[in-house]
């Protein structure tokens, strides 16, 4: 059974990650795969595992907000299908065949490699540059290949893809609430084929599933984090439109940057 502070731990965090989803436009895997990490390490999880636990259990946990925020963009007609349907293909191979390259990969390897991705997120988020649109959409060819390089990148940091599906898109002159709503429906199938990768692989790696745990997966977590993720979403986007995003960018920035070294000292 999973101990009551333990529920209170993964309540409050979807509760954090579904907020600043909402008032931010970013997705969970920056808090929930540091904050995991710790939960895990307390329970007892093997170190060599601990990373590799958070990672599939955070991806799994986007399944049900990147499903939410999907539907949201397309009643309001801004997702642009015909380049989800380009992307998606890539998207999926790259991200499911990355689960088995960070399953080969060693706790504190994946951490180094979190924390340069997320100080690369916290540096852009805190100056805030877009990228300038200098070009028409590229073809379909490239399109899929920019797919698969969100996908793998995604798959190692358990991220929905938005913070390099955005700036691509906007890059190729797709307007910014376009290519947000376009970015949040190709994060739906990324997701799932994430967390479908790190299932597979765990099991192979740890010989079968337990209670609980599919394969990296820690469904406890899964659920409570996402129930709560999918009601606090939408109050954070409703404060939106009422606090100063602007400099929340900048804390929230630096709380990113604070959790990816936490994350990095207690596994090396």
């Amino acid at each position: 059974m999973i101990g009551f502070e333990w529920i209170i731990a993964f309540l409050l965090l979807g509760a954090a990650v579904g907020f600043m989803a909402g008032l931010l436009g970013i997705g969970g895997g920056g808090i929930m795969v540091p904050v995991l990490t710790s939960i895990f390490l307390a329970q007892g999880i093997p170190v060599e595992q601990v990373v590799h636990m958070a990672l599939g259990t955070s991806m799994a946990s986007i399944v049900t907000t990147s499903f939410a925020s999907m539907q949201a963009h397309h009643k309001r007609g801004a997702v642009q299908w015909n380049i989800v349907k380009m992307m998606a293909s890539g998207v999926i191979l790259g991200t499911f065949g990355a689960t088995f390259l960070a399953s080969s990969m060693k706790s504190s390897q994946l951490a180094i490699f979190f924390a340069v991705f997320m100080a690369y997120v916290s540096i852009q988020m805190a100056i805030d540059k877009k990228p300038k649109p200098s070009r028409e959409l590229v073809g379909n060819k490239a399109l899929f290949g920019g797919g698969m390089f969100i996908g793998i990148i995604s798959a190692l940091v358990s991220i929905g893809g938005g913070s390099l599906t955005v700036p691509f898109l906007v890059w190729q002159n797709i307007d910014l609430k376009k290519a947000i709503a376009t970015s949040a429906a190709i994060g739906f199938p990324l997701s799932i084929a994430g967390t479908v990768g790190y299932m597979v692989n765990g099991m192979i790696h740890s010989g079968g599933s337990t209670d609980m745990v599919l394969g990296f997966v820690y469904i406890p977590g899964v659920i409570l984090i996402s129930v709560v993720s999918y009601f606090t979403a939408p109050f954070g986007a409703k404060m939106a439109h009422t606090l100063p995003v602007g400099k929340l960018k900048k804390i929230f920035a630096l709380l990113l940057m604070s959790l990816s070294i936490k994350m990095l000292t207690s596994v090396l």
